[in-house]
C-alpha cells in the first residue's frame, strides 16, 4: 500500500480542494501544521504547497517518516520541518500567520495503548499552539472531532450546540474528554489572551492519505479491500456514522480558516458519506467483488472501540459559510482503493 501522489484522481482531488474561493488570501501566508504526516496533514500540506506561495512549517516527531510522507518538499524554499513534540513549548523565534494543530491520536488501538498520551497530545498540544497564536498573533484552527458529542441520548443529528453522554469510568474517554478540554481551553484564550481561534469539528475521516498502522474500522476495510481480501466487519455494523473524505475535510477545515468566526464551532460532514459500517463495509468489498466477513474483536481492541451506535452531524453551519461537499461514498471509497493501488 503506497500513496501515489502523481495518481490523476489524487492531483484531481488537491485540484478540487485548490477551486476553494478566497485561497488567494493566504497567499504569502505562513502556516504551522502539526500532525503533518497524518491522514489530514499531507493533504492539507500537499494542497498548500501546490497553491504556492505559502509557506509552511511542518511539525513532527520523525524526520524519517516526514520524509517518507513530504519528502518531495524537503528542498523547497517554502517548507520547513521542525522536529517538535508537541507537548513541549515552541521555539520563540517563530512567526506565523495560521495555525493547524492536527495532531493526534486518532485509532482505537491507541487510546486503549496510551490513554494518557492521548490526553496529553491534545490538551498540551492545545495549549502549545495557542501559547504560540497568542505571541505571534496568529489563528488557530483548531481540528476537534465528532467524538466531543459523546453518545447520542436518543435519535438527534448532532448540531454544534449538542451535549451527549460521555462514560468518563472508561480509558476510552481519554481521546473524547481531552478534545473537549482542548475546546474549552480555545475559548479560554479567547477570552483572556484575544486569540483568534475557529473549530473545525471533523467526522470520522478516511482516504488515500491514510496511515498503513491506522487502526480504525474504516481503514481495515480499505486496507482488505486494495489487497483483494475478505473484509472482516467486527461488530453486526448496524452502527450508523457521518463519514468524509479526506478531501471534502480539508475543503471543510479551509473553508473554515477562511470564512468562519471566531469562537464558533462547525462540524465539518457531509449528508453524502453518512452511512451504516456495515453498508461502508460492503462497498469496500464490492471493489474487488469479494464478502463481507463477521469476527469479534480481540479484548485489546474492544477497549479502544467507541461505544456509540449512532454519529449524524448536521452540516448546515458549515454550509451557511459556503461549504459544498464534492464526493459520494462509492466515489470516495473507488478513489482511496484506485490511488493506493495505483490503478
Amino acid at each position: 500500500m503506497k500513496l501515489n501522489k502523481n495518481h490523476p484522481l489524487y492531483q484531481e482531488d488537491l485540484q478540487n480542494i485548490l477551486s476553494l474561493e478566497g485561497l488567494n488570501n493566504i497567499q504569502g501566508k505562513t502556516f504551522l501544521i502539526t500532525g503533518a504526516t497524518g491522514m489530514i496533514g499531507v493533504m492539507l500540506i500537499d494542497a498548500l504547497m501546490a497553491l504556492g506561495n505559502v509557506k509552511v512549517i511542518a511539525v513532527g516527531r520523525n524526520r524519517e517518516k516526514a520524509k517518507s510522507r513530504l519528502g518531495e518538499y524537503f528542498e523547497n524554499d517554502n517548507f520547513e520541518f521542525l522536529v517538535q513534540d508537541v507537548c513541549l513549548p515552541f521555539p520563540n523565534n517563530l512567526d506565523v500567520d495560521f495555525i493547524i494543530p492536527a495532531a493526534s491520536n486518532t485509532h482505537p488501538l491507541a487510546y486503549s495503548k496510551y490513554p494518557i498520551e492521548t490526553i496529553l497530545i491534545n490538551v498540551k498540544g492545545a495549549e502549545n499552539a495557542l501559547e504560540l497564536a497568542s505571541k505571534c498573533n496568529a489563528t488557530v484552527v483548531y481540528t476537534s472531532t465528532n467524538e466531543i458529542y459523546g453518545n447520542a441520548i436518543a435519535n438527534e443529528v448532532f448540531t454544534e450546540d449538542y451535549n451527549g453522554k460521555l462514560n468518563l469510568s472508561n480509558a476510552r474517554s481519554c481521546y473524547n474528554e481531552s478534545k473537549r478540554t482542548a475546546e474549552s481551553l480555545c475559548q479560554s484564550y479567547i477570552v483572556e489572551k484575544n486569540v483568534h481561534v475557529k473549530i473545525a469539528r471533523l467526522c470520522r475521516i478516511f482516504g488515500p492519505t491514510m496511515l498503513e498502522s491506522d487502526s480504525k474500522a474504516s481503514s481495515q476495510f480499505i486496507k482488505k479491500a486494495i489487497n483483494n481480501e475478505d473484509i472482516v466487519l467486527k461488530s453486526e455494523g448496524n452502527q450508523y456514522f457521518s463519514y468524509t473524505y479526506v478531501a471534502d475535510a480539508v475543503i471543510g477545515l479551509l473553508q473554515v480558516l477562511l470564512h468562519g468566526e471566531i469562537g464558533v464551532a462547525y462540524n465539518v460532514s457531509s449528508e453524502k458519506t453518512n452511512i451504516h459500517l456495515k453498508d461502508f463495509a460492503q462497498l469496500c468489498a464490492d471493489y474487488n467483488h469479494k464478502k463481507v466477513i463477521f469476527d469479534l474483536p480481540s479484548a485489546e481492541e474492544r477497549k479502544g472501540y467507541s461505544i456509540a451506535m449512532k454519529a449524524i452531524l448536521s452540516n448546515e453551519r458549515i454550509k451557511g459559510i459556503g461549504f459544498k461537499p464534492m464526493y459520494s461514498m462509492q466515489d470516495a471509497i473507488c478513489r482511496t482503493c484506485k490511488i493506493l493501488c495505483n490503478e
